[in-house]
């Protein structure tokens, strides 16, 4: 499922960046840790979420018979996606707030759950497992790098953007491409390239430190957030090209 039809944003993973924050400093260290172990938790919650919806529909026929007999699903959590994504986005009260912030996200993290099981159903198990393997290679590996890189990201805001908005861009072209296996391969490249720059972005700004830009510790919900769709994107990217492999 590729950025237009996906459902990954622009700015740090597309989404508007205010709500980071020039120079935040974190002066209390186990204000850091426990930010960063708060940040990873609702990670870890909204990919175990992922993935046993990703299950679902891969080992148990009923559910995707179900889905395909009812598509009004599809949409319902699409609007449903679409809407609480810009929500917490664009709206600080929404993600900074709690309980609302673990409801909206909650939704969130459901129906994009659902979305990406109807997608990965249409490939066998062993290209889903497969790509899982990979994803989480490639995470594990960018967030070591991230961490120990002397390197700044944070700058890269602008630039990760734009990438973003040509890859949309080039996405919406190859729609009215005749099937080309070659243009799906390049496509998909470049947009697991492209969300793997925006995981060691977004891990960077949530490490604070001595990065020029930085992200507030009431940001946790849009740290993690943030985390979950470059994760989700690049495996999504992994997979497609695992499947126009395999043609």
């Amino acid at each position: 499922m590729s950025q237009p039809t996906g459902y990954g944003p622009p700015g740090a993973s597309g989404m508007p960046e205010d709500g980071e924050v020039k120079n935040f400093d974190f002066t209390d260290q186990s204000i850091r840790r426990a930010f960063i172990r708060k940040v990873y938790s609702i990670l870890m919650v909204q990919l175990l979420i992922t993935m046993g919806f990703i299950a679902l529909f891969l080992y148990h026929t009923p559910t995707k018979l179900w889905v395909a007999r009812n598509p009004f699903m599809f949409w319902i959590a699409f609007i449903a996606t679409f809407v609480c994504l810009i929500s917490m986005a664009c709206c600080s009260n929404v993600r900074r707030q709690s309980p609302t912030n673990f409801i909206f996200l909650g939704i969130f993290t459901v129906c994009q759950s659902f979305l990406l099981g109807i997608s990965a159903s249409m490939y066998s198990a062993s290209e889903v497992m497969l790509a899982v393997g990979i994803t989480a290679a490639v995470c594990f590996a960018l967030t070591i790098f991230a961490l120990q890189t002397k390197y700044d990201f944070t700058v890269m805001g602008g630039f990760l953007l734009c990438a973003v908005v040509v890859l949309m861009l080039f996405g919406i072209i190859c729609i009215f491409i005749p099937s080309n296996r070659i243009v799906t391969l390049v496509y998909a490249s470049l947009g697991a390239l492209i969300f793997s720059l925006y995981l060691v972005y977004d891990t960077q700004l949530m490490m604070g430190g001595k990065h020029k830009y930085s992200i507030s510790p009431e940001e946790y919900i849009f740290a993690a957030l943030n985390l979950y769709l470059d994760i989700i994107n690049i495996f999504l990217y992994i997979l497609t090209i695992i499947g126009a492999s395999r043609d």
